[in-house]
């Protein structure tokens, strides 16, 4: 199947994706814009964090691409601002290659990062590879089913299995358990703050953030049972991830 007939969103095919380019270093930004031009994708181009955000909430990408050293506001709290609002794709695009500010843009909820320079070529298939994964074809069995090794959940029967030796077990979870689950699992690589999982997965519960960690515990002791360690894993200081391979 070409890429041309895989989609974004419910009617967007992925060549027609709309991709936000927040980089104050124009020359960058025309480069970028080309190469997606190339791929049959479309670019919007923001100069600073706050036209970056101005142009996120009235244009509304399917994919943003965000430096991190921006004038006005940095990528960070565009970032921030961003996940507040939603879930639209986010790429960073960063000149620091260290651990800690690959750690912050996931635990701020990045998709994905690039490091600078970059190959064009690189940042147009990551974001290619990004709107896949974050909105399957409506209506494919993808949509229903998400796979994470080593768990298969499927959201239309509520149902996760695990691949134990190549045996598919079916694992019972409390309602809480599963919503939990299911959120690390839909971004795997991405952190969620005790009070993001509890808004996802409790929004009517007047629960502190500290249920989340117990809920998480009785998650964790089920996974084990079944000889799954890892998941999910915690972050200090942060939250949780979904943990194992992703």
């Amino acid at each position: 199947m070409t890429n041309d007939l895989q989609t974004v969103g419910s009617t967007v095919p992925l060549k027609q994706a709309v991709i936000l380019i927040a980089e104050d270093e124009v020359e960058i930004a025309e480069i970028i814009a080309a190469y997606l031009e190339r791929s049959g994708l479309r670019s919007l181009h923001a100069r600073n964090g706050r036209e970056a955000l101005a142009m996120h909430l009235s244009h509304k990408p399917d994919l943003l691409l965000l430096d991190v050293q921006m004038p006005e506001l940095d990528g960070w709290r565009v970032l921030s601002e961003v996940r507040l609002r939603g879930d639209t794709p986010v790429i960073m695009l960063t000149a620091m290659d260290q651990d800690i500010d690959k750690l912050m843009g996931l635990r701020l909820g990045a998709d994905d990062y690039v490091v600078k320079p970059f190959n064009p070529a690189e940042v147009v298939a990551r974001t290619q590879a990004v709107l896949r994964r974050a909105t399957p074809r409506p209506g494919s069995p993808a949509t229903q089913r998400i796979r994470v090794k080593p768990l298969q959940i499927d959201q239309e029967r509520h149902e996760v299995l695990a691949d134990i030796a190549g045996q598919l077990l079916p694992l019972e979870l409390t309602l809480t358990e599963y919503k939990l689950l299911l959120q690390l699992a839909r971004s795997p690589k991405r952190v969620f703050s005790r009070g993001e999982l509890l808004a996802h997965c409790l929004p009517e519960s007047d629960a502190l953030e500290r249920t989340v960690d117990s809920h998480i515990s009785k998650l964790r002791k089920k996974l084990e049972a079944l000889g799954i360690r890892g998941i999910p894993a915690g972050v200090r200081g942060v939250g949780y991830r979904f943990g194992g391979e992703p």
